[in-house]
């Protein structure tokens, strides 16, 4: 009775910890669109492009008409107030000039720019090419993003798949164990033989200790990547290695990563919006030229008033102190200008060298999965033969362990190669600047 009591309190702990636990099936698209969606390094992006756009709006408004209203109350004391009109007048010395204790002034002035010498038209460009830097910055991150989840998912794949190999091969060598008790109790092989193969089962069971663990790690990764509770388990696609892939030549590649690259792009952007810059700066050689008005309204009780005071013009300004001065926003803007034409020139060159060595690692993980593909049917014959000629007292126990240990790698190095496969073609298309998504 003890005992059945035991084994319920047993199950409920069991039971409990296994709803604990949330296990959610996920593809790699999946992945890399909830992966992205909680990027904080993404979302430092977006305020950078919200930054982008507020200087763009900002540079904007320098195109609109500016128009200050002012006003104000003043008390005055002790004041001296002679009207040169009044003391003019034969009769001015009848006259008695009153003393204000107040005053009040009101002013209102609009100033539209007609013409700063492409000051204003060239900085808003600048900001604008500056704002589409930003956002192709944020595709490329992106995309980077993206990678960094489908490795992480590669490599819960690849644990995922080993722990399936080596539990097949640990169940046939717990059976193959409890044959070979029974031969050796019968006299059929010794007990060294009989311990050797115990050993072989430990090494498998130490295999799949450290392939469990691998996954643990793995699926810890791949829940903070995604923002998902740290008891999630992950299980993966087992469709994820299925798709071929065809390969063209690697200039083809090239040519398409010099087409869709974002980072190139951000940085020809930038080089556009320096070029801005410099023609902005340029600007100041030139007068500026406004349209302007006003209105001012005033009252001194006592002595005078003046209202609907409205004028209009136009306004021109220069400093003078431009024919002597350096012009050393100029200067910068130039210095600028050649520091990302090096940028560029560099990214390029970067790029040639990124796509060949993908491309390069692309080819060889797909003639890995021929030679593991061959050496796994090398290993199943071998394993076959030996077995026949073990059983037919030609084959030491030994040979047959090597044999069997042969084909666990084999059977461990093909699935690795595949699933390393295709993840350096998600390498290769996420170095040409293309989603590592289909």
């Amino acid at each position: 009775m003890k005992k059945n009591r035991i084994l319920l309190f047993a199950m409920l702990i069991g039971s409990s910890i296994c709803v604990a636990q949330q296990s959610r099936m996920l593809t790699l698209d999946e992945a890399v669109e909830m992966g992205i969606a909680h990027s904080k390094y993404l979302k430092i992006d977006a305020a950078k492009e919200l930054e982008a756009k507020a200087r763009y709006e900002s540079v904007k408004n320098n195109f609109l008409p500016n128009l200050k209203v002012s006003g104000s109350a003043l008390a005055i004391a002790n004041s001296e107030v002679n009207i040169e009109v009044l003391f003019k007048n034969p009769n001015a010395a009848s006259i008695q000039t009153p003393k204000p204790n107040s005053a009040y002034f009101g002013q209102a002035n609009l100033s539209l720019p007609l013409f700063a010498g492409g000051s204003i038209r060239y900085g808003i460009k600048s900001a604008e090419y500056l704002v589409k830097a930003q956002e192709l910055s944020t595709e490329n991150d992106k995309n980077a993003m993206a990678y960094n989840i489908a490795q992480a998912y590669n490599n819960l794949f690849k644990a995922s798949q080993t722990i399936k190999v080596l539990e097949e091969n640990l169940k046939v060598a717990q059976d193959r164990d409890k044959h070979f008790l029974s031969m050796e109790n019968n006299g059929l092989i010794t007990r060294n033989d009989r311990l050797k193969a115990n050993l072989q089962t430990s090494n498998i069971e130490l295999q799949l200790l450290d392939a469990q663990n691998n996954y643990s790690i793995a699926n810890m990764n791949m829940d903070l990547l995604l923002g998902l509770p740290d008891d999630t388990k992950i299980e993966v696609d087992p469709n994820y290695t299925a798709d071929e892939k065809v390969y063209t030549l690697v200039q083809d590649y090239v040519a398409e990563a010099m087409q869709y690259r974002k980072d190139l792009q951000a940085v020809q952007y930038q080089l556009k919006a320096a070029g801005m810059g410099k023609k902005a700066a340029k600007g100041s050689y030139y007068p500026q030229i406004a349209l302007t008005a006003g209105y001012t309204a005033a009252k001194i009780p006592k002595i005078f008033s003046i209202y609907n005071a409205a004028n209009i013009g136009i306004g021109v300004q220069y400093n003078l102190d431009n024919l002597w001065k350096k012009n050393t926003s100029l200067e910068q803007a130039k210095a600028q200008e050649q520091a990302l034409q090096s940028q560029s020139e560099l990214t390029t060159e970067q790029i040639r060298l990124e796509v060949n060595r993908d491309y390069q690692n692309a080819i060889l993980a797909n003639k890995k999965i021929s030679v593991y593909e061959k050496t796994m049917q090398q290993a199943a014959e071998n394993y076959r033969i030996t077995k026949n000629k073990f059983d037919n007292g030609l084959a030491t126990m030994t040979e047959l362990l090597e044999a069997d240990a042969a084909q666990i790698s084999a059977n461990v190095g093909y699935v690795n190669a595949k699933a390393d496969a295709a993840l350096a073609y998600k390498k290769l298309m996420q170095t040409i600047g293309k989603s590592v998504i289909f």
